[in-house]
């Protein structure tokens, strides 16, 4: 496994197993653990994909694939920078951040990557024109029409709190084998056993186990693909019992209503479509589709969460476990043992970080406010840095990249919601390649509305065909003929 311990952090975790020692039925963690564990709701899901590819890289015999998001990611990384409208854009979304990644630096193990927070400025360090600050470098034009190019660092407030990082030091939590979370005996223990869906007791025993950086990896990638990641982990080692197959069939969801708001932002997408079977070939897209399929990566988990769960009829996304660490949050732990009020909100309904919300946003999603920061420069010492609590200094305000690839341009999807630059020769290959004559394909323009745009958005998390799964395209089956004997 590539790149496997940033720090020699461990947690030892009490684990109550069955009496045949296959089954974890649950855990029992400080809150140094759970806050590893909740962070994985403020990671956007591009930083999920790319972590997991970076740590499992070298694992050959089972690769990590989230539905489709890492075809979309792969795609993306593929894309030549010249269909984006800077270097910057292609960067912002490989590598997206969270707008919690202060938080998560103070966490005992971080899995997300993250560095001091640094921010662009003009390039130019003698420009009297400069006004702003970029998250991103080599997103947006400074008002003299260079790039914000030139990184400069965010001195930080430092808190002497103690406190833990989003829940109080003092609690610890239970976690049941598919990730449902309470605080230990926050009620009586039967209603505690019963929420973390626990039966039958007879005969479990305890086990002290220890995770460390690759334990926390294979629960990341446990959440997203397994109904049992505890003890997938503690029992086999880190091999995760994919239900990707299971969770595919329930992200069909039923037939989307007819939007109310007829003003609401709309992209159009023609499919091409196997007349025959009414299976999609491919789709073809303009450059707000493919921009709308980029920022999905830069979402974070506990807001694609909210967005499917809240804006859609379902009861479930078919991400079993970390939809159940998400409720938890929601309804099991009270605000009490959180570090503050806005500690539950930040975990579920994460915003996007200021700069990377593209301008035709059709998701119901939230950028953080556009923070002001203060420029400052020592010429003595040859320094400058920004500051967000100081008031001397030259007031910055933040800017962000509102597109991310160029236009007028064509694009092709394939249902696996990989994306390459629109050709004509590239498009009959496929064809070709499927044995389809072109006799057989018809063309279907459908409109990409709010109800659209979440469903794709919900299939793209469990199946390999996102779209045809979005956009509930039924398949017809063709009976062969019985043969007379």
């Amino acid at each position: 496994m590539a790149d496997k311990k940033p720090n020699g952090a461990e947690f030892t975790l009490k684990v109550m197993v069955n009496k045949q020692k296959t089954k974890v039925l649950f855990a029992e963690v400080e809150s140094d653990f759970a806050d590893v564990l909740l962070s994985f709701l403020t990671l956007p899901l591009g930083k999920i994909v790319r972590v997991l590819k970076k740590h499992y890289a070298d694992d050959q015999a089972t690769p990590v694939n989230i539905g489709s998001l890492t075809t979309l990611y792969d795609g993306l990384s593929n894309l030549n920078n010249v269909c984006f409208w800077t270097d910057g854009c292609k960067e912002m979304l490989l590598n997206p951040r969270s707008s919690l990644e202060a938080e998560c630096r103070k966490l005992k193990l971080d899995i997300h990557e993250t560095q001091s927070t640094k921010y662009f400025l003009c390039e130019n360090s003698k420009c009297s024109y400069s006004t702003a600050a970029s998250v991103y470098r080599d997103t947006v034009k400074c008002s003299c029409g260079k790039t914000m190019k030139r990184e400069v660092d965010l001195e930080e407030f430092r808190s002497d709190s103690k406190n833990g990082v989003f829940t109080v030091n003092a609690a610890s939590f239970l976690i049941s084998d598919n990730l449902r979370m309470m605080p230990n005996v926050a009620v009586s223990i039967m209603q505690t056993l019963t929420n973390l869906g626990i039966t039958d007791s007879v005969g479990a025993e305890l086990m002290n186990v220890t995770f460390g950086f690759d334990e926390v990896m294979d629960l990341l990638k446990g959440s997203l693909l397994s109904k049992t990641p505890l003890t997938d982990i503690v029992f086999k080692k880190g091999k995760i019992e994919s239900a990707a197959k299971e969770y595919e069939v329930e992200t069909v969801l039923d037939p989307i209503e007819k939007e109310t708001d007829s003003n609401s932002t709309k992209m159009t997408l023609k499919l091409m479509v196997q007349e025959s079977t009414n299976k999609l070939l491919f789709a073809q897209a303009e450059e707000d589709f493919v921009d709308f399929l980029f920022g999905l990566l830069t979402i974070p988990l506990g807001g694609v969460l909210d967005c499917v769960l809240g804006s859609i009829n379902t009861i479930t996304t078919g991400l079993k476990s970390i939809e159940n660490l998400y409720k938890s949050v929601a309804t099991l732990i009270d605000d009490k043992y959180l570090v503050n009020p806005d500690a539950k909100t930040k975990l579920t309904k994460p915003k996007l970080i200021h700069g990377c919300m593209p301008k035709n946003q059709i998701l119901p999603l939230n950028e953080e406010v556009s923070q002001r920061l203060c420029y400052n420069r020592d010429f003595d010492l040859g320094k400058e840095w920004l500051s967000s609590y100081s008031y001397s200094g030259w007031a910055l305000c933040l800017e962000g990249q509102k597109d991310y690839v160029k236009g007028p341009t064509m694009y092709i999807v394939s249902d696996d919601l990989t994306v390459a630059p629109l050709c004509m020769i590239a498009s009959l290959s496929i064809m070709k390649e499927m044995n389809i004559p072109l006799s057989d394909v018809k063309e279907v323009e459908v409109q990409i509305g709010l109800q659209e745009a979440l469903s794709i958005l919900k299939a793209s998390l469990t199946s390999t065909c996102a779209l045809t799964n979005g956009l509930m395209i039924k398949p017809v089956s063709i009976k062969k003929p019985k043969r007379e004997h």
